[in-house]
């Protein structure tokens, strides 16, 4: 006797569908890392929405005019949780003139508490920050207008442990978990199994299994069974729609060294 398989449908008409329930005041893990991987037909959707006070998780913010820099240079996020900023003249001004509160995170550990929120760890020890206002509290996540340090980083709880040989302090880190996480994939098929193609995979994993409600733009749409369960990056389990992406990608920085004439 064969048994009924209901189908699992998650593709949705166009970005605008897929965040239409995203509401002011929302946090969101966004993937990409620079402009890789970046799920920027989703970020458009949500600015031309007009979603505001986001609270977002993301390695960077874009740049100016393009990615998560477009919701910033509207002032449509409240809050970041970055490790770099530096290629966003618009997010270093807003931070420093105290129109935006940032969480600046090592690299490592951002990736760690995205994973431990998708894993259900609720928090880790690392070694990462230890001895610096990581760890120790104080770093600036939000300045007034006149340069001064209202809201600063909390003192972390610190322990020691023997683990590996020897005595080593480590600092507590909390896992991240966002209301929706915003992520590209090279290619997903219907039921939201997702692959990502070599360094556009970066954060976008992490992010995937971080959020509550995952949407995923892809740039090739297949069919369920198309390919197998080891090439899987992302198991649709953790992924509630799906949209198929422009083709659109752009580079962050161009570097070009001047031509040099060839003697015969």
């Amino acid at each position: 006797m064969s048994r009924h398989v209901p189908r699992i449908d998650k593709v949705v008409a166009t970005a605008d569908d897929a965040v239409a329930d995203i509401p002011d005041g929302a946090s969101l893990a966004v993937g990409g890392f620079g402009l890789c991987g970046i799920p920027s037909d989703l970020i458009a959707a949500v600015h031309r929405r007009g979603t505001t006070n986001l609270a977002v998780v993301s390695n960077n913010c874009g740049v100016d005019g393009y990615g998560l820099g477009v919701l910033l240079g509207d002032h449509r996020i409240r809050r970041t949780t970055s490790s770099y900023v530096g290629e966003n003249k618009e997010f270093a001004r807003q931070f420093l003139s105290g129109e935006l509160e940032v969480e600046l995170v090592p690299q490592g550990t951002l990736a760690e508490r995205l994973r431990a929120g998708g894993c259900g760890i609720p928090a880790f020890f690392t070694p990462a920050g230890v001895g610096t206002q990581v760890g120790d509290g104080g770093l600036p996540w939000r300045y007034d207008d006149q340069g001064n340090v209202v809201v600063s980083s909390p003192q972390k709880h610190r322990r020691t442990f023997s683990t590996f040989g020897d005595e080593r302090d480590y600092i507590m880190e909390e896992a991240i978990v966002t209301d929706f996480a915003l992520v590209r994939a090279w290619k997903g098929d219907r039921y939201g199994n997702l692959v990502f193609h070599e360094s556009a995979r970066n954060f976008n994993p992490l992010c995937a299994t971080a959020g509550r409600i995952t949407i995923a733009e892809v740039e090739q749409l297949v069919e369920p069974g198309e390919f197998g369960p080891d090439v899987i990056h992302t198991p649709g389990i953790f992924v509630r729609r799906v949209v198929i992406a422009s083709a659109e990608k752009r580079i962050e920085r161009r570097t070009v060294r001047v031509k040099q004439e060839v003697a015969p």
